[in-house]
């Protein structure tokens, strides 16, 4: 009967967290709303940045190549924290860490090899480099 009141008395306490971290978030939004800046002035919603107001719209076009360069960076950066941590206990890896260690990293090139393979990784347009090469076809004949 007593691990029967244990079980019971964790989903109590459970509930009981829940109920207060919603209550805390409700009362801290409340706080917030009745307490905070209410200025409505004729700048007041205007987007200000070192004392420069600024001109035109802030929605820029950027190239999905962005994207894919921004992608390939955070796999990477994120692959190398697996490297430090990895680093860090090197010695009670051994020799059987360090070669899962020099395979991940072999794949890791395989991949960077083949992302500069299919071009992931240009940022010139397709127009300029086909410009290019008829360029350097008509120049060499």
């Amino acid at each position: 009967m007593s691990k029967m009141i244990e079980i019971m008395f964790h989903e109590w306490i459970f509930f009981i967290f829940f109920i207060t971290v919603v209550c805390l978030g409700i009362a801290l939004l409340s706080i917030s709303c009745l307490l905070g800046g209410k200025t409505h002035g004729r700048y007041t919603h205007t987007p200000f940045e070192s004392g420069i107001i600024s001109v035109g719209s802030a929605r820029l076009c950027f190239s999905v190549k962005f994207y894919l360069i921004a992608i390939f960076f955070v796999i990477f950066d994120v692959e190398a924290l697996y490297l430090y941590t990895w680093s860090t206990s090197i010695r009670e890896n051994g020799w059987m860490g360090f070669s899962e260690a020099t395979a991940f990293i072999l794949i890791l090139l395989v991949g960077l090899f083949y992302l500069v393979r299919i071009g992931a990784l240009d940022w010139s347009p397709i127009s300029r480099k086909i410009d290019i090469k008829n360029d350097t076809i008509l120049h060499n004949a």
